[in-house]
């Protein structure tokens, strides 16, 4: 028998605003420490004491972010899974009961059954740039609840609401240069973002987002691809039972953006509007037909950055489209 310190070990730690609850498997040990920079170098003094296999902790509307980078920094190999994953496998180990030491403990029995894949971590340059989409994605949604209160607010107020709306669109206006600015800054992302932007449809929104929150694009082939975005049609079926297929999961903010080009492309691209064309006249549904263009554009973009080239009618049609 070795001891604590010799044994490969699982972590699962349930993150909070104030606090971060820990725990160690199979040793059984339990732990909390406060949710800020000095908690955080406890945490990693503490789990240098033991061989630490693998750490899952929960994607918790950012409160993960500074301990997730920390901990990765330090060496300890650490995963982000979606909330949904930690329940669903909690609800199938038969583990109804919820609080945060009951999660820790669920966290580390998932890091030592399942194992996910370790992914790199963002780099400094890529968190800023994710820090600037996600606060032009709070301006917009503040812009569009300003706007439609705007038509049912009393005069009153009324004269206030108009300033907050010029102030909100000068602040989209700052982070949309701020955000080309970004990408100019930074040699690769520059190149790529040409590559992306060479087709039609594709804006500085979904480049931006791509290189931001899909690093993996080019990487990987179409099928992974399309499944790590949520845009890949799932089986539904059981014995004798056919069911729809549907798309699901996937990275949110990538879909939504992707979403918002495709509508473009599919007036202004001559290969996705021909795409979509075809799809309607055999009777799909709207919908369906927007997602199989989605796919398609998406396929497009990853080989475009796999072959390191710019948009070519021509050749997105060849077997390489398909094949990468």
């Amino acid at each position: 028998m070795g001891t604590a310190s010799q044994t490969v070990c699982f972590v699962g730690i349930d993150v909070s605003k104030a606090h971060l609850d820990g725990y160690i498997r199979p040793q059984g040990v339990e732990f909390q420490v406060d949710n800020s920079p000095s908690g955080i170098t406890q945490l990693i003094e503490k789990l240098r004491s033991y061989t630490v296999s693998l750490v899952v902790l929960e994607a918790t509307g950012g409160y993960e972010q500074e301990s997730f980078v920390s901990l990765n920094a330090a060496g300890i190999a650490t995963v982000r899974i979606n909330p949904r994953q930690a329940r669903d496998f909690a609800k199938a180990t038969g583990k109804l009961a919820k609080s945060d030491r009951i999660d820790a403990r669920t966290l580390a029995h998932y890091a030592q059954a399942i194992q996910p894949e370790v992914r790199a971590v963002p780099d400094e340059a890529t968190r800023q740039l994710q820090a600037l989409l996600d606060r032009r994605r709070q301006v917009v949604e503040m812009l569009v609840a300003e706007k439609n209160r705007l038509s049912i607010c009393h005069a009153s107020v009324r004269e206030r609401v108009k300033e907050h709306i010029l102030w909100l669109e000068q602040e989209l206006d700052d982070l949309n240069r701020q955000l080309q600015q970004a990408v100019k800054d930074h040699p690769n992302w520059q190149q790529q973002s040409d590559w992306l932007r060479s087709v039609p449809g594709v804006g500085p929104v979904l480049t931006c987002t791509l290189l931001a929150d899909l690093p993996e694009l080019g990487q990987l082939d179409r099928k992974k691809i399309a499944a790590l975005v949520g845009v890949a049609p799932f089986n539904r079926d059981s014995g004798f039972m056919n069911g729809k297929r549907a798309v699901w999961g996937g990275r949110g903010s990538v879909r939504h953006a992707l979403y918002m080009a495709t509508l473009a492309a599919r007036r202004f691209n001559p290969v996705i509007r021909v795409f979509f064309e075809r799809l309607t006249e055999a009777g799909k549904p709207f919908k369906v037909a927007l997602t199989a263009c989605m796919r398609k554009l998406l396929t497009i973009l990853n080989a475009l950055l796999a072959h390191h080239t710019a948009w070519n009618p021509n050749w997105v049609d060849q077997k390489v489209l398909v094949t990468t």
